[in-house]
């Protein structure tokens, strides 16, 4: 019995001296290794590849039209991950998606700060 007290007690010291970012990748779980392999991703990260570049403000209404796409489309709400605030460092949960979901491109079309984008690369491609 005391070994288990003791471990216990030295383990709670240890997790309080750990970073935070151990401590939400932690909480991630299997979300933490697919963001670093790149098999899922969030709205921001997919408007960087393609190019648009919104102020924060219109970046989270992109990420709540895709979120709106997707439970429209699966009835369930995306995965949600702990990451960094890309300016504030603040510590925030976002939905993740695969790169390739339909929700991405369907909040691409209903937003109207990238509707314009949208057009200009589908149309591009047709």
């Amino acid at each position: 019995m005391r070994t288990t007290a003791n471990t216990r007690r030295r383990n709670t010291a240890q997790a309080r001296t750990t970073s935070r970012h151990i401590q939400y990748a932690t909480l991630n779980g299997w979300l933490q290794a697919a963001l670093d392999r790149g098999q899922i991703t969030r709205t921001g990260d997919h408007l960087d590849r393609l190019g648009i570049h919104l102020p924060d403000g219109q970046q989270s209404w992109y990420g709540r039209h895709v979120a709106k796409a997707h439970r429209d489309t699966t009835g369930t709400d995306a995965p949600r991950a702990w990451v960094q605030h890309r300016t504030t460092n603040r510590w925030i949960a976002v939905y993740v998606y695969a790169p390739d979901a339909p929700a991405l491109v369907a909040g691409l079309w209903s937003y109207k700060a990238t509707r314009p984008a949208a057009q200009r690369l589908y149309s591009e491609a047709a």
